[in-house]
């Protein structure tokens, strides 16, 4: 049996490589979209608890629960992932042009760190 987390890889690259939601694709999702799809699959895996529509940030033809709660709770485990990614990158972009318009000195450098 596969644990949690290969599940949810593997669904990571289903959606990749089979739908097509590339981390370029995710990159444009800025108002935590894949944040609440993810938390929609949560709620409804959950017993009596029915869609909040105002979670899904997509078109209902989009909306593809599973009777089974594991597959629910991996697709939401995978879409955690794409903004957990998406998120990194912003950072590490956001980090490149604040490092390239702001070139490190020693007074960036708090006192006591300097030698």
């Amino acid at each position: 049996m596969k644990s949690g987390i290969e599940l949810i890889a593997e669904e990571r690259q289903r959606q990749i490589a089979v739908e097509g939601w590339t981390p370029e694709h995710d990159d444009t999702h800025v108002k935590g979209e894949l944040a609440s799809a993810a938390v929609a699959y949560v709620k409804i895996s959950q017993r009596g608890i029915v869609i909040d529509w105002t979670l899904w940030p997509w078109s209902y033809n989009r909306w593809k629960p599973s009777k089974d709660p594991i597959r629910n709770f991996v697709k939401a485990g995978a879409l955690i992932a794409a903004e957990i990614d998406r998120l990194q990158r912003k950072n590490l972009i956001h980090q490149y042009h604040y490092e390239s318009d702001h070139p490190a000195s020693d007074h960036d450098v708090p006192g006591w760190l300097q030698k």
